[in-house]
């Protein structure tokens, strides 16, 4: 039997974004805590636990951005559950911290968690259109992924992600992942810089890091063809 393939949404957007793409790899979505009817799970450790439950073991799991994390502290905390694994602009550590260079410092983060507080309405577009800066189709991906997002998450659960973006450190846990792994990543990505991918693939044993030119932070938009190719060859192997 096919293991199944499941995948973890990133931070704020839910899974409409991710749908056609998942839907193509014959997969399905699971909502990370807080999103739709999942329950918010305050601490992050053991909300990769409680997703971890739900897995049959040797899924093929992937996620982008915060999801990305996510399905990594998954395949390093419960190994057995997981088949392969693959992590869309991904990174250990969102925030700057010491001995990691490759991130948003943590003033910048604070500012933004400020923003979201007083007005996620309206820093949506600006950060969407912010983590596109630099893709060759930003203006096109940007406004596909808005019109796909699905209905924000309570205030709540926007806060626990940044603090999760600002606390989450998993240099320790990427070592220990046993899954074969693929790192998809767009070498223009402002947001999770080529160099975190980088170092994230020497941490992993055995990882491969495929590369998009001309691509920011969401390759599944931008690149669907390749992105999917990419993939598909990956998970078929």
């Amino acid at each position: 039997m096919t293991a199944p393939f499941v995948f973890l949404p990133g931070w704020c957007v839910g899974r409409g974004p991710q749908l056609a793409a998942v839907d193509a790899l014959h997969g399905t979505i699971l909502d990370l805590p807080g999103y739709r009817d999942a329950p918010l799970i305050a601490d992050f450790h053991a909300a990769a636990d409680d997703i971890a439950a739900r897995l049959r073991p040797g899924t093929h799991l992937g996620g982008w951005s915060l999801g990305a994390q996510m399905a990594l502290a998954v395949a390093a905390r419960a190994p057995e559950k997981v088949g392969k694994l693959v992590l869309i602009a991904g990174t250990v550590s969102f925030a700057q911290r010491a001995g990691w260079p490759h991130a948003m410092p943590p003033e910048m983060l604070a500012e933004f968690a400020a923003n979201v507080a007083s007005d996620v309405e309206a820093i949506l577009p600006r950060f969407v259109g912010g983590f596109n800066r630099g893709d060759a189709r930003a203006r096109e991906v940007t406004r596909t992924l808005l019109d796909r997002a699905d209905p924000l998450p309570p205030a709540a659960t926007l806060a626990t992600g940044l603090g999760w973006l600002r606390d989450v450190d998993l240099r320790p846990l990427a070592p220990l992942v046993r899954a074969p792994t693929l790192l998809v990543h767009g070498a223009n990505d402002p947001l999770m810089p080529l160099a975190a991918a980088e170092a994230l693939a020497a941490l992993i044993p055995g990882a491969r890091l495929a590369v998009f030119a001309d691509c920011a932070h969401a390759p599944f938009i931008s690149r669907p063809e390749e992105f999917l190719l990419q993939v598909q060859d990956f998970l078929n192997e």
